[in-house]
């Protein structure tokens, strides 16, 4: 009984680190940009089989294990030298620390805290990583960024605790991994924004994004950071381990440009609240398809567009007054109300309609 179970497992793990993107997989995403296609990739991804938060030890160990057997830990490891510690699964699992190199944890790119703990995003793989205990205190839940003149700690193999003078509209403090990883924390936030769109009622506003909107600044840096370091077989492998344990796939490790297609091309849907170009609401919210929409665009033209969760276009139109009453025939579910003024300027409202 022993001996088939074994080889059960060792099945599993095979076909884990052999998969690749499955026939099909992304079929309705094909031809799509901007919000459109990020609804697609969300529908794709959603719905993951979720794992206990204790169970991400184990996974680890197929997830994040280097060629030597230990521990792959981006915030300790130099791919280019000698990595100033590693660990080794179990032994070196945190409990306390007080130095660098004392034990491991679980680290989680988009903070914990912006979720409340909540499941399934306090155990989904695609954004945990086992890092070093004192190095995940020092990242807290800080944004990533570039390091500026003002550097407050400079981990052991180079990661940077600092302030940021070049983060757009924002200038707090920011952690910078070395650039051998900023492709793959860059992937992870991607990935996140994606996987929980429509899906973040109960997250709050946190340092790098509205709930799971990122701000542009953020976009901006880690779209530079997702082309300074393209996905690597690290990467591509622990994408085909965590798909055998989740059943689902980050699709911007599978399609690097659909980055670009989401985060660049998008004129609508990501916004950054710190300087909103345009406002407006939606009242009531919810309601049954008739509603108000009150904008500052002081009676200039703009166009309305409203998309279904599903990324089809429910309605389109152009409008030159400030506010605006419509009755739509919707059906009862979530929609995106896109704002686009004629000099380029944007911004976003979900709502949600009831029978």
């Amino acid at each position: 009984m022993r001996m088939r179970q074994l080889l059960f497992l060792f099945l599993i793990l095979s076909f884990a680190l052999n998969a690749q993107i499955p026939t099909g997989y992304y079929n309705t995403a094909q031809g799509l940009t901007g919000t459109p296609l990020r609804l697609a990739l969300h529908n794709i991804i959603d719905n993951h089989n979720s794992v206990s938060y204790n169970s991400l030890w184990t996974h680890f160990q197929n997830t994040d294990k280097k060629s030597n057997g230990k521990v792959w830990d981006m915030y300790s490891d130099i791919p280019s030298g000698t990595p100033p510690y590693q660990f080794t699964f179990n032994t070196d699992q945190c409990g306390s620390y007080s130095v660098e190199g004392d034990c491991y944890n679980r680290e989680h790119v988009w903070p914990q805290s912006f979720f409340n703990s909540s499941s399934p995003m306090v155990s989904d793989l695609f954004h945990i990583y086992p890092t070093d205990g004192k190095v995940n205190g020092f990242r807290s839940n800080y944004a990533f960024g570039p390091s500026a003149t003002t550097v407050y700690t400079v981990t052991l193999n180079g990661s940077k605790l600092a302030l940021c003078d070049s983060c757009g509209t924002f200038s707090g403090v920011i952690f910078e991994p070395i650039d051998d990883y900023k492709g793959d924390i860059a992937r992870s936030i991607f990935y996140m924004s994606t996987r929980y769109y429509t899906e973040d009622a109960s997250w709050i506003t946190g340092s790098f994004a509205d709930k799971a909107e990122l701000y542009q600044w953020a976009i901006d840096i880690l779209i530079n950071w997702h082309h300074l370091d393209p996905v690597s077989t690290k990467e591509t492998n622990r994408n085909n381990v965590v798909y055998g344990i989740q059943s689902n796939r980050n699709p911007y490790i599978d399609h690097p440009e659909w980055a670009d297609s989401v985060y660049r091309i998008s004129p609508v849907g990501l916004r950054d609240l710190e300087n909103a170009p345009v406002l407006f609401s939606v009242f009531p919210n919810p309601n049954n398809g008739v509603f108000s929409i009150t904008t500052n665009t002081g009676g200039k033209e703009f166009k309305l567009l409203i998309y279904n969760c599903l990324g089809q276009l429910m309605h389109s139109e152009k409008y030159a007054v400030p506010e605006i009453n419509l009755n739509l025939d919707l059906p009862p579910g979530m929609y995106s109300a896109f704002l686009q003024t004629g000099d380029g300027r944007n911004s976003m409202v979900k709502f949600i309609t009831k029978d």
